[in-house]
């Protein structure tokens, strides 16, 4: 329910019918009348700054969103079951590198994401969307378009943290973490979200439809030949990916909200290389191959034949594998806070990222996030340096310097470091 904005403002419902709602998952519109003077006014993680001089007016805010959790559950059922079939991350043969970086960033979604590159044809896709059923479940605020988090302020709505400031009881609801893909040809505006101008010059109402980043908030934004995206879309995820916010500029109005994702991407380094400082926001970098054995290659044809002849007894056959990752991952992410990495492991780190001239310190930090969530991943307390050497090729393979005479593989030149060091 909308809260008053002031001593003058006015809360107003929408009356728009549930096929409409639906349609859309979430519009803030901001009413505009005249008679009241403008100043900066805040609500539903939007800031909103008034200009002087231009006509006084009121805002009313009505914050339009569809609870998932109002639908019956048989209608949530039959919705999913209508869904595009997702082939089962249990059945995907081999690619081990790849989808231990995706798992640790489900345990660990502070580990900033993982850039997966790799030849055509390699299941790069299908693995990154496989994930989807492994993904947890979340508390979020009901009814909010930004998927607030009632216990984490950085994650919270202005709205929100308002209600919480104010000692108002919050309608708390468990979802599934999202994954949103962001298409190739997306423009800006379907990505920072938009305002409907239109509507403003016909019917006095200015309406904010958040785009993908708020719908990403506290999931996961994954791109598709993300070395193909174009730079100015590159450099709004750079904003958002280093602030964890996304503000929208436009029309004399400033509106922000949060945007904390998982930032996942993939694509062939045929096709052209990554701008280093998007290539730096990725946590970790899987390198994917194509497979040699003849034996994994017939038995990656034959899983595609029975996936694509029947998809429902396909996943069947694979759901006690799938619940069995799913308790996994749920109780390496309830523990993940009692792993300890001990003093002397965290200073041979630091050492192999200096020896290898790595810029800046995301390299230490995601070394030591990425160890801690294997480690919860296998059950255990405390980080071994046989979970270093897993992961830390993946953490700073893509932060070393280029060299174009250098014909060794920059994964293999970490390995070679660590031993060193860890020797």
């Amino acid at each position: 329910m909308a809260s008053v904005l002031g001593s003058s403002s006015t809360a107003i419902l929408s009356s728009r019918p549930l096929s409409s709602q639906t349609s859309k998952p979430s519009i803030s519109s901001l009413t505009l009348s005249p008679g009241q003077s403008s100043g900066k006014k805040f609500y539903g993680g939007i800031g909103i700054h008034g200009r002087r001089g231009r006509s006084q007016f009121h805002v009313a805010v009505t914050n339009v969103a569809t609870d998932i959790n109002s639908v019956d559950q048989p209608q949530k059922l039959a919705a999913k079951e209508s869904q595009r079939p997702v082939y089962p991350f249990p059945a995907i043969v081999g690619q081990d590198e790849m989808k231990l970086c995706l798992l640790l960033n489900v345990i660990d979604p502070k580990i900033g994401g993982v850039m997966i590159m790799g030849d055509r044809g390699t299941g790069k896709s299908t693995t990154v969307r496989s994930l989807v059923d492994l993904l947890p479940e979340i508390k979020v605020v009901s009814g909010d378009p930004f998927n607030s988090d009632p216990e984490d302020p950085e994650s919270m709505g202005v709205e929100v943290r308002e209600s919480i400031m104010k000692g108002e009881k919050l309608s708390v609801v468990m979802t599934k973490i999202n994954m949103v893909d962001l298409p190739l040809g997306a423009t800006e505006d379907r990505v920072c979200g938009t305002i409907d101008i239109e509507k403003a010059l016909t019917e006095g109402v200015k309406a904010f439809e958040p785009g993908l980043l708020a719908k990403a908030n506290r999931g996961i934004l994954y791109v598709d030949e993300v070395n193909l995206l174009d730079d100015h879309l590159v450099d709004v995820l750079l904003d958002s990916a280093a602030s964890g916010w996304n503000t929208v500029e436009r029309e004399g109005i400033s509106i922000s909200h949060p945007a904390r994702f998982i930032l996942i991407g993939s694509g062939n380094p045929e096709e052209g290389e990554l701008r280093p400082q998007l290539l730096d926001r990725f946590g970790m970098h899987a390198q994917v191959g194509t497979v040699r054995d003849a034996e994994l290659r017939v038995k990656i044809v034959e899983e595609r034949a029975r996936f694509d002849k029947n998809p429902k007894e396909f996943r069947d056959s694979y759901k006690a594998e799938q619940e069995k990752l799913q308790q996994q991952i749920g109780s390496a992410r309830r523990s993940l806070s009692s792993v300890q990495i001990d003093h002397d492991l965290k200073v041979k780190i630091s050492k192999v990222c200096a020896e290898l001239n790595v810029d800046g310190l995301r390299g230490d930090i995601v070394t030591n996030r990425a160890a801690k969530a294997l480690a919860a991943l296998k059950g255990r307390d405390n980080v071994t340096t046989e979970d270093i050497a897993t992961v830390i090729p993946n953490c700073l393979r893509h932060r070393l310097r280029k060299d174009p005479l250098e014909s060794i593989d920059s994964g293999l030149l970490v390995i070679e470091k660590f031993y060193e060091v860890f020797s």
